[in-house]
């Protein structure tokens, strides 16, 4: 079978593919058709978070396949029960909407704010503030959303009722908000956008002007939340408490699921027929999800990914030709002093390395339990490909 020449002859062309054809994996490595070894450092875009078929998570998806794989959501399911119970007891949260997607979960997030505002002061507070260089998901809606102008064309009419800010200046923010402002939607690490990290003190901030005027906080932890900044969800770095997150990428570990979590304030807004999913919450998902919980949701290992961050950054700026890094936990953004970092990506993954990139940088994603010693080899590989460039 000619993978490469079925998938150009029958797939549409939205993705512009690395020219890999990945069979199989286990842990940080993967292996193509022709059983070449690559180190991955993208994660699949942070959705692997344990790496390739982990034992634990691979067992817990197969005895759900075993038992039920797939109900109606009028009905009852304990495997997602229990995974809204984890996530809840977890976090200051209360209750929790489950779908297939991040774009899914900003969608729920983008109605719950809405109807929230509608329901207590009528119509007309519908817009919501999204923040320059954001991405929040490629449906109409979400795209509309995202802060990115290269996204706002072919598409149209796009989802009105979005008012973009300048993420580094909180005059600007405090500018865009006006009497129809419902939310603001925000990431605290901007990941499609750059790996930007957006500072600690105007973060706070957009917290004390939404509590002051009854607008209602979205944090986007699609990319950023299941420990990968180095906590359970990246907010927790801001000493701040959203009124709504999104979750989605590393919760499934390598499954689709998507979800929104509210605080009580928001908790008794959405009612039968406001919103519903078909596959959302399926039972072997929200299997996986459970054991990807019980291993990161842990004091020990989240501290471990702090630690692995800034041994991995350590090293990053050592080499030739890296002329800074952005990150926080195992997120990292590489920026380069003079070279394309979409053309050295391609290179390192014909050097054996999986890596993506953001924007004009380079982007690491790695299993969030990837050893030091795959860190090590992941630099050496990146240190080898720039200079031979």
């Amino acid at each position: 079978m000619d993978t490469k020449k079925l998938d150009s002859e029958y797939i549409m062309h939205t993705y512009g593919r690395y020219d890999v054809a990945l069979k199989e994996g286990k842990g940080c490595y993967a292996y193509d058709e022709q059983g070449k070894k690559y180190l991955d450092v993208s994660s699949g875009i942070g959705v692997n978070a344990l790496g390739y078929c982990d034992d634990g998570w691979v067992k817990a998806v197969t005895q759900q396949l075993n038992t039920i794989q797939h109900m109606s959501n009028y009905f009852y399911s304990p495997q997602t029960s229990k995974l809204a119970e984890k996530l809840c007891s977890l976090t200051p949260f209360t209750k929790v909407c489950f779908g297939n997607s991040g774009a899914e979960a900003n969608e729920c997030a983008i109605k719950l704010a809405r109807k929230y505002s509608f329901d207590k002061y009528g119509e007309g507070r519908n817009e919501i503030i999204t923040l320059k260089n954001s991405f929040h998901g490629r449906t109409v809606t979400t795209l509309s959303a995202t802060g990115q102008y290269v996204f706002h064309n072919y598409f149209f009419p796009f989802t009105e009722g979005f008012v973009y800010a300048d993420g580094e200046n909180i005059e600007d923010i405090k500018s865009k908000i006006s009497d129809k402002t419902c939310a603001i939607l925000m990431e605290c690490v901007q990941g499609e956008g750059g790996v930007n990290i957006l500072d600690k003190d105007l973060v706070k901030e957009i917290r004390a002007i939404c509590d002051e005027k009854d607008i209602v906080l979205i944090v986007d932890e699609v990319q950023t939340g299941i420990g990968r900044t180095g906590k359970l969800f990246s907010y927790e770095n801001y000493d701040i408490v959203p009124d709504v997150i999104t979750v989605a990428k590393g919760l499934g570990g390598g499954l689709p699921i998507g979800g929104c979590l509210c605080t009580e304030k928001l908790e008794n807004v959405m009612q039968p027929s406001t919103h519903g999913t078909t596959f959302g919450g399926n039972p072997v998902v929200c299997a996986g999800a459970n054991y990807i919980l019980s291993v990161i949701a842990n004091d020990d290992f989240l501290s471990e990914v702090v630690k692995k961050g800034e041994y991995l950054k350590e090293k990053l700026l050592k080499l030739d030709g890296v002329k800074s890094v952005r990150s926080l936990g195992l997120m990292v953004g590489i920026e380069l002093e003079d070279k394309d970092a979409h053309y050295v990506a391609k290179k390192c993954v014909e050097n054996g390395l999986l890596m993506i990139t953001a924007k004009t940088l380079l982007r690491m994603l790695p299993p969030l339990n990837i050893s030091y010693e795959e860190l090590d080899i992941a630099v050496e590989i990146l240190e080898k490909t720039l200079k031979e460039i």
